[in-house]
């Protein structure tokens, strides 16, 4: 969403970013904030409680069980004192698409809002589509052998999405379960709002956006958006320019001294994600996997991520690290734009959040997918079965399948996998480039904000 709001800058709007406390402190700790302030006068930071305290730990489940009782409507409050007292008054609202109470708080107030799903489409369509696919009796799942079922209810997937695709939350067999109904609620909500922005290129995901259209015509898909943004950057300031970092993690640039002394297309990047965590059992047959190999690997492993005590898995990292010394590196998080983009990295073994995904794919990297939750069981299918550029690990994790896997993505179908990649990557960027797809729906977006703009102060 930052990366948004600096291409909304760039096209000379004034904003305002609001963000939770927590988050924002975060953002502070390893980002330089004050520098987006610098560049693009108008540019601002403001930020509301999200409710919880901020030492609290903010764990997944208990935040999605207790948003709309507790936490929505402390932030619904906060939301709407900052737009009735902003000074000049908020002309749009670009809002979240979980947090879908500030359409109530937009239409009470008369601003128009637009909501940007930062998931992959086609996740968002199969959230939409859950209450269609109940009322075939396509769900609930029954049981480990109904899980390669198709799935025939979701229009434009038919052909390739499975009852193992899903996301997890619908493996429950109660089609009642609370949370289900959340997400179907917000994803359906989200049409409500003026228009929707989603972070995908026509090319890539055109026959799902013309679906998605059948429902909400104003559908803005302006990605990936970390490649718009350097294409617009570069042809205003020149390939020099600083880009900004917008990490929740502390960095280490380490890595790339070490990629810088790797060959070509000669290591796999193993990253799951600032959310994922594994059992130490899992993080074992990962590491075996990688070492049996013989593959040169990075590795991601951030502190406290397996679950159970802290620094439950040390043992395994430290064991990993003595066997590997000649062929592998681990850091607690690594600058990943730059590291996909090393010359070195020839496949990434990835978690498939949708930031992930379209940064493997503009970079020309082939994947391996091992999901966790949300959208990233539906982005695995998409990226093995639909675009073809990497293979799917769902619900295994077994150290000879990882070894096969490696083995194929890096050896043995390497080139077949590469030339995917590269043939997937040049029709994406050409998307964010002058005259493409996104960069011309991105102009169509500003210039539609601009249009809200005035008619509501004619209003």
């Amino acid at each position: 969403m930052i990366k948004l709001a600096e291409l909304l800058a760039i096209a000379g709007f004034k904003l305002t970013f609001l963000n939770s406390h927590h988050n924002h402190e975060r953002l502070v700790k390893f980002n330089n904030i004050a520098a987006h302030s610098e560049r693009y006068p108008g540019f601002q930071f403001k930020t509301i409680t999200d409710g919880l305290p901020l030492d609290h730990p903010r764990s997944r489940n208990w935040f999605l069980d207790t948003l709309e009782d507790t936490i929505e409507l402390k932030m619904k409050e906060s939301l709407r004192e900052v737009l009735v007292n902003s000074s000049p008054p908020v002309d749009c609202i670009i809002g979240d698409g979980v947090l879908s109470f500030a359409l109530d708080v937009a239409k009470e107030l008369g601003i128009p809002i637009i909501i940007f799903h930062t998931n992959s489409p086609r996740s968002f369509w199969v959230s939409y589509s859950i209450p269609d696919i109940i009322q075939a009796g396509e769900l609930p799942i029954n049981g480990t052998e109904d899980m390669d079922r198709l799935i025939t209810t979701v229009p434009g997937m038919e052909t390739y999405l499975r009852c193992r695709d899903l996301p997890t939350f619908c493996r429950k067999l109660d089609i009642e379960d609370s949370f289900m109904k959340l997400v179907v609620k917000k994803t359906r909500k989200s049409l409500q709002a003026d228009a929707l922005i989603l972070n995908t290129a026509e090319e890539l995901d055109g026959p799902i956006l013309s679906q998605i259209r059948t429902k909400c015509p104003r559908v803005y898909a302006v990605g990936p958006l970390h490649a718009q943004l350097n294409t617009r950057l570069n042809v205003k300031h020149g390939e020099s320019y600083d880009h900004f970092s917008n990490t929740l993690w502390e960095v280490d640039k380490s890595c790339i001294f070490w990629l810088n002394k790797q060959p070509n297309r000669s290591v796999i990047y193993v990253s799951f994600g600032s959310i994922t965590s594994t059992s130490r059992e899992q993080l074992l047959e990962l590491c075996y996997g990688l070492l049996n190999s013989k593959t040169k690997f990075l590795f991601i492993v951030r502190p406290n991520s397996v679950i159970g005590k802290d620094g439950e898995g040390e043992d395994v990292v430290m064991e990993l690290m003595e066997k590997s010394k000649d062929r592998g590196y681990i850091v607690n998080w690594a600058p990943q734009e730059a590291v996909l983009n090393h010359p070195a990295v020839g496949g990434f073994f990835t978690h498939n959040g949708w930031n992930s995904t379209l940064e493997s794919i503009v970079a020309r990297v082939p994947m391996i997918c091992w999901p966790y939750f949300a959208d990233q069981h539906v982005n695995s299918r998409v990226v093995s079965e639909v675009w073809k550029i990497g293979l799917d690990m769902k619900d295994v994790c077994d150290r000879k399948i990882v070894e096969k896997m490696v083995n194929d993505v890096m050896v043995d179908r390497k080139e077949e996998f590469a030339k995917s990649a590269s043939e997937m990557a040049k029709v994406t960027n050409q998307s964010v480039n002058v005259g493409g797809s996104s960069y011309s729906n991105l102009d169509c977006l500003v210039e539609d904000i601009r249009i809200m703009s005035l008619k509501k102060l004619t209003k």
